[in-house]
């Protein structure tokens, strides 16, 4: 996701996909335990997009 597609999403929105990128990460974490996934830095950029929505949630909910 790019950051203003990140700025254009909702409060809710926000935290809906951070909710769905959280569990994605557990289970990318979980199968890269279990055997080595074919690409893990997708664990990298699922961690830095989780961050990015978050920094986003927190700047929406400091304007209001």
């Amino acid at each position: 996701m790019k950051s203003t597609e990140i700025k254009d999403l909702s409060v809710n929105e926000l935290r809906e996909k951070i909710i769905s990128e959280k569990e994605t990460l557990r289970k990318m974490k979980f199968a890269h335990q279990v055997s080595a996934i074919e690409n893990p830095m997708k664990i990298k950029e699922t961690r830095k997009l989780i961050a990015r929505l978050n920094t986003e949630l927190s700047a929406k909910e400091l304007q209001k």
